[in-house]
């Protein structure tokens, strides 16, 4: 067979599929006017006189004994629960450290004070060992 004859089969058609164009809906949100920083009011124009009143702590009534008792304030609450975090996260990052320093210290300790009675009862059975010498010298003499 000679190559230029050779005849292909038709390639069947495959079929397509509609795909739409997707479409989106955008929210559009209205600009926000920022003033500056440096914003006065007109030379001649005075500003309104506000009255701000202190407002009044809260407080915990106890019906039982007719005692209201004064509850700290949204600000003291906060600082006073980042110490107590910062406190107990510092704690539990801490301790395995100083039980580290803490062990070797131990075992260092206990060494020297093992040498010290050792030498001691060295001193102790070198004296016992040196007086019965005498008193045998004594009484071979």
């Amino acid at each position: 067979m000679n190559p230029q004859q050779l005849i292909a089969p038709d390639i069947p058609k495959a079929p397509t599929i509609p795909l739409e164009v997707p479409s989106a809906h955008i929210p559009y949100f209205p600009p926000i006017v920022v003033p500056p920083s440096n914003l006065e009011a007109p030379p001649g124009v005075e500003a309104e006189p506000t009255e701000e009143t202190p407002a009044d702590p809260p407080k915990l009534k106890i019906p039982v004994i007719d005692i209201q008792l004064p509850l700290p304030t949204a600000e003291i609450v906060a600082t006073a629960t980042y110490a107590a975090v910062t406190a107990v996260a510092a704690t539990t990052l801490a301790t395995p450290f100083f039980d580290t320093i803490k062990k070797n210290l131990q075992k260092q300790l206990q060494a020297k004070v093992n040498k010290w009675k050792e030498n001691r009862k060295k001193k102790e059975t070198s004296l016992t060992e040196s007086k019965e010498n005498e008193e045998n010298l004594k009484k071979n003499k």
